[in-house]
């Protein structure tokens, strides 16, 4: 094989020493590369910052674009099929980080009620990759879930097939807690568009506690229409990962919903470094449709082993003697408190986005996403001590950790 000239996002973890064995690897900021440095390429390797499109393309070498992300708004992914550059993304990667945001937020919200979430209802709008395991992973941990998902379910209308899937309007009458897992689409775009899926009209038909957390895209919720009903206490809870306007979100509703963080549910460090692994596996798969031999798989394990710093051992905390809903969520907290501590995270978005000048809210949103602290995924923590066995499913099955022997 010719080595291959790569030009890589340097914020894709790892690129030099995955792509290593392709040929040279060269890495510049996302936003910075230009089509000018395409002209020396032959495999493109970009995140969300970098629109790339057919005709950016045309008349460079580049025969490949891979994007180390899960959407792909920023690529256009028909016209690359049409012009013969292959392409792969990274679904799916970071779908455990975004799951394991959604639990601490549970149980977050429930520990700072002084409430539990067995037996609550859960409605999961949206049952793709994180949907899924969402509604999974609640189910574990004692909750009912009501996913509805109107793409899935007309498919499976259509097959004459069964399906668990509820119309939107039922389930905004019936959950205690909404979490939506779409991407983001316009009339214009799909039959199902998911811009302001949740409006004004949606918002009143929660119940008066209900809670609301958005960590798909930031306009499937109208941020004007959730911030009069959180105003107004129309609602019990609204946790927010993504936003409308941004890298600069309204300040106001900021303030006022109860966990507020800058679209990072999903920057996990075992995630992003699945998407290089999947990147990196995808250009092989190319190159050996293009029957052409690939190198060495890379040994992404290597990566992932613990630093000389980190701590993966968790210590299991007492638990009371009665064991009630909200005695089992809070010690479900102090363990994901543990593992992943989601309050420095809103602390740190409070204390510099919503506190920042409007002109300089966009850059301090941005900053943090730069600087996000290294995140393991809780299946690499272990858990020691003493486990009860009314709590060994919810903390296995529900938050996925290991418990030692």
């Amino acid at each position: 094989m010719s080595p291959l000239r790569l030009l890589a996002d340097i914020n894709i973890p790892f690129a030099e020493i995955a792509f290593a064995g392709f040929g040279t690897v060269r890495t510049m900021p996302g936003r910075a590369i230009t089509r000018a440095d395409l002209m020396d390429t032959d495999v493109l390797l970009v995140r969300s910052a970098t629109p790339v499109t057919a005709e950016w393309l045309r008349g460079t070498p580049v025969r490949f674009v891979g994007t180390a992300t899960a959407g792909t708004d920023h690529v256009d992914t028909d016209a690359f099929a049409e012009a013969g550059i292959g392409f792969a993304a990274a679904p799916g990667s970071n779908a455990e980080s975004v799951v394991e945001y959604v639990l601490a937020a549970l149980l977050l919200l429930a520990a700072n009620r002084r409430t539990g979430l067995r037996g609550k209802t859960l409605g999961v709008v949206g049952y793709g990759h994180v949907g899924s395991r969402v509604a999974q992973r609640a189910e574990a941990l004692g909750l009912r879930v009501l996913p509805a998902d109107p793409p899935l379910a007309d498919a499976a209308d259509a097959r004459g097939e069964a399906h668990p899937f509820i119309p939107l309007e039922v389930m905004l009458d019936e959950a205690d807690i909404i979490t939506l897992h779409t991407p983001l689409t316009t009339a214009a775009e799909s039959q199902y568009p998911t811009r302001h899926l949740i409006s004004a009209y949606e918002l009143e038909r929660l119940k008066p506690e209900a809670w609301l957390l958005n960590a798909a895209r930031g306009a499937v919720v109208d941020n004007q229409a959730l911030a009069d009903a959180l105003y107004h206490e129309r609602m019990g809870a609204a946790v927010l990962d993504v936003w409308e306007g941004e890298p600069a979100p309204d300040s106001g509703l900021a303030r006022r919903v109860d966990i507020a963080t800058p679209h990072i549910a999903g920057y996990s460090f075992d995630g992003k470094v699945e998407g290089t692994r999947m990147l990196e596996e995808a250009l092989r798969q190319w190159l050996a449709a293009e029957s052409v031999a690939p190198p060495a798989p890379w040994d992404v394990e290597a990566v992932l082993a613990p630093s000389p710093e980190e701590s993966l051992v968790l210590q299991a905390p007492l638990l009371p003697d009665v064991l009630t809903a909200e005695a089992e969520a809070r010690w479900l907290h102090h363990l994901t408190q543990q593992a992943y501590d989601l309050r420095a995270d809103d602390a740190r978005f409070r204390a510099t986005v919503i506190e920042a000048d409007p002109e300089h809210r966009g850059a301090a949103f941005q900053h943090i996403r730069k600087t996000y602290p290294r995140r393991r995924v809780w299946g690499r923590f272990t858990v020691r001590g003493d486990v009860p066995d009314a709590m060994r499913i919810p903390l296995t099955e529900g938050l996925g950790m290991q418990v030692a022997d």
